[in-house]
Parts: C-alpha cells; sequence; structure tokens
C-alpha cells in the first residue's frame, strides 16, 4: 500500500478528466465572442472586495462580479506559477507535460511546441491572437508565445522577481532596464491597443499581470493610495487596468459580444505577511494545497449571454480551454486527452455541473484529492518557514467536508473512515485511467541561488523603510 499510495502522489485532475468534456447541450450564441482573459500573479482569495476584503477597493471587478457570473470555488490547477499556466493554455493537467515546478532564468525547458494551446486553438477558428505580460512557460526561443499560437507578445518572459527582468517584444528583447512601478500601465496601454487595432474581428487577448507577485510596484497614481499598504496599492492598480478594458470594450461596442475572465495563477504568497495578500476564509496559501493555495477568485462576464449569478460548482483554470473552443465554435483536439470539462451549460443555462473531481498537485506529488464536497489531505512531514515559503506543521492525513468547513479546520477522519477510503480509492482508480506519464522536466540545480538571494534583498529593503 505504501508504494501505492507513492504512486498515487503522480497524478493530477479534476473531473472533467472523469467525465472527458461534456456535451454543450444549450444554443451557442451567434457569432464568435471575443475572449480577453485576465491572469494575475499570486493574488489571493481574499483580496478583493467582492470576496470579502474591506480595505483593498475593487470597484471595477465587484461591478464585473454583480453582473457576470462569481465563483465561490473556482480552481487555478496548481499552487504554483508555471503549472498553472500550462493547465489554463491547454485544458490538460500540467503533469501530462511533466511541468509541475516552476521554470527559471537558467532553465533549458519549457512547455513543448507541441501542445495545441488556447491561442492555436482559436485561431483556427479565426481568431487575432495576443499575450501581454508574464508568461512563464519557458524563455528561450521554441517554448515562447510566438511559438504557441499568439500572433503578437509583450511581456516578461518570466517571475518579475528574477534576475535579468527584461521586456519582450514578439521573440526579442526591447528593454533590459525595466521601471516595474508601470509594469501594469504598460500592459493596460498595450492591451488597449490589441482591442483598438483587432476591433473588427474576433480576437483572443491573454492578459497575464506580473503582480502581486513580489516584489511589488505601483505607478505614483497609486502608491500609497490604499488602507492596505503597498500590496492594496497594487491591487487598486489591476482593479483600475480591468476598468480601463472594460470601458475600451464598451466604447468599442463589443461589450455585448466578449467573454471577460478574472482569476489568479495561485493563492497568496504568506510568506511575505503583508505584502503577501490574503487567503480570506481559507487555509494557508501558494505553494500548499490546503485551500488557500489552489482555490482562487474566479468571475466571468459575458453581457447578455451570462446572466448574474454567485456559482459554487466547483470549477477549474483548466475548463476554460473546453468551453471558450466550444463557444468560439471549434472543435477539441481527438489527438490527447483534454482533461477540462465544458462549462458551457452552467454559464448561459445554469445547469448543474454534478459531482466534480479535483486534484491537488505540488512538485509533482498529488497531495490532496477532493471528490464532491470531500477532501482528503495526505500526510506532510512539515517545514520551517524561510524567506519564500511559510512554515506549516507536519500533519497525517487529514479529511474535510468543505461545504462545512472550507477553512479546513477540522479533521473528521476518525469519524469517517469509510469516506476516507472511498477518496483514496478514488485517487487509484484516476492514477489508472492517466496511463504513462513523462518525466518531470528539470527546471533549476539547487545550487541555482540567485533567484532566492534576490528574494532576501527586497525583503531587507522593506524592513529598513520607515
Amino acid at each position: 500500500m505504501p508504494k501505492l499510495r507513492s504512486t498515487v502522489l503522480c497524478f493530477l485532475v479534476t473531473v472533467g478528466a472523469l467525465l472527458s468534456i461534456s456535451a454543450f447541450t444549450g444554443e451557442t450564441p451567434p457569432g464568435k465572442p471575443n475572449v480577453v482573459l485576465i491572469f494575475t500573479d499570486d493574488l489571493g482569495y481574499g483580496d478583493l472586495g467582492c470576496y470579502g476584503n474591506t480595505t483593498i477597493r475593487t470597484p471595477n471587478l465587484d461591478q464585473m462580479a454583480a453582473e457576470g457570473a462569481r465563483f465561490t470555488e473556482f480552481y487555478s490547477i496548481s499552487p504554483v506559477c508555471s503549472p498553472s499556466r500550462a493547465g489554463l493554455l491547454t485544458g490538460r493537467h500540467p503533469i501530462r507535460m511533466g511541468i509541475q515546478s516552476v521554470f527559471f532564468p537558467e532553465s533549458w525547458t519549457g512547455m513543448a511546441p507541441e501542445e495545441i494551446t488556447l491561442a492555436e486553438a482559436l485561431k483556427e477558428q479565426g481568431y487575432a491572437t495576443s499575450c501581454v505580460g508574464k508568461w512563464h512557460l519557458g524563455h528561450h526561443h521554441r517554448y515562447l508565445p510566438l511559438q504557441q499560437g499568439f500572433d503578437e507578445y509583450f511581456g516578461i518572459p518570466y517571475s518579475n522577481d528574477m534576475e535579468a527582468v527584461v521586456y519582450l517584444d514578439g521573440n526579442e528583447v526591447v528593454e533590459e532596464e525595466v521601471d516595474q512601478r508601470y509594469t501594469t500601465r504598460t500592459y493596460t496601454e498595450k492591451a488597449l491597443d490589441f482591442i483598438d487595432r483587432k476591433a473588427g474581428s474576433p480576437f483572443f487577448l491573454y492578459v497575464a499581470h506580473s503582480m502581486p507577485h513580489v516584489p511589488l510596484y505601483a505607478s505614483e497614481d497609486f502608491e500609497g493610495k490604499s488602507p492596505r499598504g503597498l500590496y492594496g496599492d497594487v491591487i487598486e492598480e489591476i482593479d483600475w487596468s480591468v476598468g480601463q478594458i472594460l470601458k475600451k470594450l464598451e466604447a468599442k461596442k463589443l461589450d455585448d459580444n466578449t467573454i471577460v475572465i478574472f482569476t489568479s495563477d495561485n493563492g497568496p504568497w504568506l510568506a511575505f505577511g503583508p505584502d503577501g495578500g490574503s487567503a480570506g476564509p481559507l487555509r494557508e496559501g501558494k505553494q500548499f494545497t490546503f485551500e488557500g493555495g489552489m482555490r482562487v477568485p474566479g468571475i466571468i462576464q459575458w453581457k447578455g449571454q451570462i446572466e448574474p449569478m454567485e456559482s459554487e460548482e466547483l470549477v477549474s483554470t483548466i475548463d476554460l480551454f473546453p468551453t471558450l473552443v466550444t463557444l468560439a465554435g471549434g472543435t477539441l483536439p481527438d489527438d490527447r486527452p483534454i482533461d477540462g470539462q465544458d462549462i458551457s451549460a452552467h454559464l448561459l443555462k445554469k445547469k448543474p455541473l454534478g459531482e466534480r473531481t479535483l486534484a491537488y498537485y505540488y512538485n509533482g506529488e498529488l497531495r490532496a484529492f477532493r471528490k464532491g464536497d470531500w477532501k482528503i489531505k495526505m500526510p506532510y512531514p512539515g517545514n520551517e518557514s524561510n524567506p519564500w515559503r511559510a512554515g506549516v506543521p507536519a500533519h497525517d492525513t487529514l479529511l474535510f467536508n468543505l461545504k462545512a468547513d472550507r477553512s479546513e479546520k477540522y479533521n473528521i477522519l476518525p469519524k469517517h473512515p469509510e469516506k476516507a477510503a472511498e477518496l483514496l480509492q478514488a485517487m487509484e482508480d484516476f492514477q489508472t485511467s492517466l496511463g504513462t506519464l513523462p518525466p518531470l522536466m528539470k527546471t533549476r540545480a539547487p545550487a541555482d541561488n540567485i533567484h532566492y538571494d534576490r528574494q532576501k534583498e527586497w525583503l531587507e529593503q522593506q524592513k529598513q523603510k520607515p
């Protein structure tokens, strides 16, 4: 059994993989909707007003949530950056691609060009495609956005705390000295320009903000303005950016034919204290498979098509690929597993999705598994707090009912051993269904410590500020 448990720690899934792709039973609205996908970095479940925050002002996102679908159980497919982006753009579990850790400037690896991205699938339907912002799926030429289905790219190819932060335009470095106070503003300007130029035909715009990943920067229009400090300044500027995009769509009379999605790549980086955001009522954050690491804000707006609703359905970022391809009139690849589930019928007709499952991976190991309302958390040896990872004490196997206890405070395994056995069996069954998986990609060696040295330096600078 220990060997089986170890193997079980090697698969990642939502029920979309178990159910394959469910057919959309409603009528697809006429025409091809534009798609704007806004993906933040390290934004926590509790960082927006519409998710309960009382010190960070997010009026544009709050309005977007009020007019569209606000999900209370929306998940990134990973608690760290690169795997979450791979899953988002392909609709596939990152474990299928060998991606389970973060790429670094010293990495020679990246997401394989043979993967079919959302940009490539939408291009087949006549869409213009643009990626603005953080890429983080490999920075060598063959892995960059222009080789992954995007017509245009402008942004920083990896995290904003890594060495040699540069702006790329297409495949070329155009700026080596990046003033990150203006990163959010720059991304916004690029996004608005793309909408202006492509307003006459269907387009897919992927805006991947570099923040609120540390180090934090805000322009002079926002710095020092939020009651929540610098972190709040950064979120309020991102909210402003969302507002600018929504206003541009309205000015171009595109708001009724554009799907706008806002979410995050993982939970907040709690190791950075007040500069690391909040998971609200959820436990832990980034790098952990408690709810705070992967349950994130999820807002989807499509005026005239998606009626205002608060949805408690379990939805994941990998569901976006099949959903958007379906709504664009396309067909899904049939030469590879697509793990996400088409949720069109839920968005447009409020149809229930049925009982779903979710697997919580970190560094190639399955740390937790959810089936319906129940979640089992595998034993964890614990770790000490350090400059980039929050300290979490060791624990044995844990069982939670997330509907009754979303904060994961109460281990009810002793009262429900039969439910724990059911979830373990579901894990094992799905492991078998995944078949042979590729080896995990090598992204860095233990001696590559530049990244952590830079984080330590930034932390010391924050401590010295008055």
